[in-house]
């Protein structure tokens, strides 16, 4: 399906889904007989459970069951402490879209496109929606957004994009349709969580962000960029980024998976060819636990979903194929010489750089999943070429990188990210509240300690 139908397919959904809001969504039901979640019905959910917590954040839900750790583990530094002046009380919801892929097993329903909103008790009248990061579950940002901004008073929304885990290239019928599923179900449950927010408060959130780190941050931007009437701004955190031709991650994960195993043997030359791909100087030690759990992953997964006739019948790649193995080793591929259905495919998932509302987007110096020279940087650029520069913030935070995991192994190297992100949502906050502009775009240095975790531009 082209963008202009994709785009054209969603807008006609919406009245229907806000009409839905006044009807009760099918098989829906609800735990508690007190609990006030049970007269909420999400437009368009198959399936909605209701709970009211004595508190929303992760503190109150995970002896509940109502959260699940293993979606956001890794995503921030061990020593993180998350706010929580006081239990933020609550609604709730859990569900799923029609959907008829299947890779979800939360809940037991093993049904993809499941979502959770949360209604605060005091609440100030926004609302956050995200997407989770790679190939995580809807739960994956409860620590790294959700706590932040259920502290501030925000409603929250999340999406697990529609399809999850290592195989969600097996989800729709032509390359790039499990991709092109995360922006219609992101925008499914921002229209979704308006009308539940105003069914529940008795009015419509004034003013939607979009948050999101990774995937997430890409889907963030995709949002800004297609459906600008449905949120006041957004914040993307090392977002994902697609562009036709070079780079994007078939251009860069590649001669990593070359290099590094010759680097790590001391070959003459494979340093170079790391900071060549765009690998940074000082970033060494992060590129072994990415090379043994990241970069072949994600390589395979992305190349299946938009090239699966680089390998044939094999579904999903040949994990670890080593360098010179030749055609259908996903080490050994070349993006540019791919044919040109291959670049229409990414095409039609690639970022233009077109916003028209408020963005912030942060990104690590140190990033070794989405180097910054070939996504942040350059979407930067991206945004400025299409003259929508005044509308963008593109902070480079120093010693940064992908996920704030990577500090516990690296204390001295990485610096945690998490402050910036929060930071970042204030400050976009107040600019589309208050007309308070952030400062201008740039590098935020670390302090000289080597430690510390402040983000101020």
């Amino acid at each position: 399906m082209s963008r202009r139908k994709h785009r054209r397919r969603l807008l006609a959904l919406a009245p229907a889904l806000l009409v839905a809001g006044l009807l009760p969504a099918a098989g829906a039901h609800a735990t508690g007989a007190a609990c006030a979640a049970h007269r909420l019905r999400v437009p368009g959910a198959e399936r909605v459970l209701g709970h009211c917590p004595d508190d929303l954040t992760t503190a109150g839900l995970l002896p509940l069951g109502l959260t699940h750790p293993a979606d956001y583990q890794g995503l921030q530094a061990s020593n993180t402490v998350n706010p929580a002046p006081a239990p933020v009380p609550g609604v709730q919801l859990d569900g799923y879209f029609p959907d008829t892929s299947t890779t979800n097993t939360h809940h037991g329903w093993n049904h993809d496109s499941q979502f959770v909103i949360r209604l605060p008790e005091r609440w100030n009248g926004g609302l956050v929606v995200a997407g989770p990061p790679g190939t995580r579950r809807q739960y994956a940002n409860d620590r790294t957004i959700s706590d932040q901004v259920l502290a501030r008073g925000f409603a929250y929304a999340a999406t697990d994009k529609g399809n999850t885990g290592p195989e969600l290239y097996r989800d729709g019928t032509e390359p790039g349709d499990a991709i092109m599923e995360w922006h219609h179900r992101f925008t499914q449950l921002t229209l979704a969580a308006k009308k539940v927010a105003a069914g529940h408060y008795g009015r419509l959130p004034a003013r939607t962000y979009a948050a999101g780190l990774s995937a997430g941050g890409y889907l963030v931007r995709w949002q800004i960029e297609h459906f600008p009437r449905l949120y006041t701004g957004g914040v993307d955190w090392n977002g994902l980024l697609f562009t036709r031709d070079a780079p994007n991650l078939l251009t860069h994960l590649p001669p990593a998976l070359r290099a590094y195993p010759r680097w790590e043997r001391n070959e003459p030359g494979a340093a170079g060819a790391m900071y060549a791909a765009g690998y940074p100087e000082g970033s060494e030690a992060l590129w072994k636990a990415h090379y043994l759990t990241q970069w072949d992953t994600l390589q395979r997964a992305v190349r299946e979903e938009v090239d699966p006739e680089y390998d044939g019948p094999v579904q999903g790649g040949t994990p670890f194929c080593p360098e010179g193995t030749g055609a259908g080793c996903d080490t050994d591929y070349d993006y540019g010489s791919r044919p040109d259905s291959v670049h229409d495919t990414v095409e039609r998932i690639s970022l233009t750089g077109r916003i028209t509302r408020p963005l912030i987007t942060l990104q690590g110096t140190l990033d070794v999943m989405l180097p910054i020279t070939r996504t942040g940087d350059l979407y930067g650029r991206m945004v400025n070429d299409s003259g929508r520069g005044a509308l963008h913030r593109y902070y480079r935070i120093q010693d940064g990188t992908h996920a704030d995991g990577y500090h516990d192994l690296a204390p001295r190297i990485v610096r945690p990210m998490q402050p910036c992100f929060t930071a970042a949502f204030d400050a976009l906050v107040a600019w589309t509240t208050r007309g308070v502009t952030p400062p201008p775009g740039g590098t935020v240095p670390r302090l000289a300690d080597g430690t510390a975790t402040d983000c101020t531009p």
